[in-house]
């Protein structure tokens, strides 16, 4: 090989190395969050990374604990939100389908307001 050769296959190298810190500090940064909806409208969106109860509206109540939120009150009939796996920085999704809520992972920060909700209808 020469010189100039190994000097692109390093620089190659280099920046390929410095593009995946770089994203790697990137989503860091972003964090895990969840979203809520209800009846389709935004309702909030919150980090994973701060454990907190959250009142949805008059219906449901989840807890973010330990990276996850679950849905832990709801007065829908059948509790079946309540049954569902908890969603966490995989993503996933909890559906309370009498009460129109949705809460939903994602891999970006949202609003970060901490008394927002997102719940679907």
């Amino acid at each position: 090989m020469k010189k100039k050769e190994v000097l692109l296959i390093l620089g190659i190298v280099a920046a390929a190395v410095l593009l995946g810190i770089g994203l790697m500090l990137f989503k860091s940064n972003d964090g895990e969050s969840i979203r809520i909806t209800v009846d389709g409208k935004e309702y909030g969106t919150w980090k994973l990374d701060e454990d907190q109860t959250i009142e949805i509206k008059d219906t449901n109540v989840c807890e973010i604990k330990d990276g996850k939120v679950r849905m832990i009150r709801a007065t829908c009939p059948d509790h079946l939100c309540m049954e569902q796996a908890p969603v966490d920085e995989n993503g996933g999704m909890i559906v309370c389908l009498p009460n129109k809520v949705i809460i939903e992972g994602t891999n970006t920060a949202g609003s970060g307001n901490g008394g927002g909700v997102d719940a679907v209808g």
